[in-house]
């Protein structure tokens, strides 16, 4: 019996925390660990005491058929990357690493392309998070340092379309 590595090993319990997700559209589940030591979790749903979009029964991004990555304003949920970082403390955030996986509500599959939002890149950024790994597949993942996020500063790219 082969060892599951550990990046798959977050990855597995990001995706079992991804589960408590309530978007119709995408769901995804997010932990920090540091030292080996998981300090939160998080996944992608409305504010506590908000009516959430499965209970509402609809999406009001999909009903306007509004694209993948434009207009998080609208959308109920706070994703989960925030969820998981306003659980801890920032001492505990210092140097760790954010495990994200993604799944789409329509086909059931797990989303291979996801990445974390501009708002959530800043809010990962400034809690001090430094690696975030992102399930494409079961068994493959990509590492970014969140160093490249910093340098690569792409709320100036003209391509956002702000």
């Amino acid at each position: 019996m082969e060892r599951r590595d550990k990046c798959n090993y977050y990855l597995d319990i990001a995706e079992t925390v991804m589960e408590r997700g309530t978007c119709l559209r995408r769901n995804y589940g997010a932990i920090i660990v540091k030292h080996d030591e998981i300090v939160s979790s998080g996944y992608s749903g409305a504010p506590r005491g908000r009516q959430n979009c499965i209970d509402l029964g609809y999406c009001r991004r999909e009903q306007m058929n509004i694209p993948r990555g434009e207009r998080y304003e609208l959308c109920r949920s706070v994703h989960a990357e925030a969820n998981a970082i306003i659980s801890a403390k920032r001492s505990a955030m210092l140097g760790a690493t954010l495990y994200l996986a993604g799944k789409d509500m329509q086909t059931g599959a797990l989303v291979p392309d996801a990445t974390a939002c501009a708002m959530c890149k800043r809010l990962i950024i400034n809690a001090g998070i430094e690696m975030v790994v992102i399930r494409q597949t079961k068994d493959k993942y990509k590492i970014i340092n969140v160093h490249e996020w910093i340098t690569d500063d792409d709320s100036l790219s003209d391509e956002l379309g702000y």
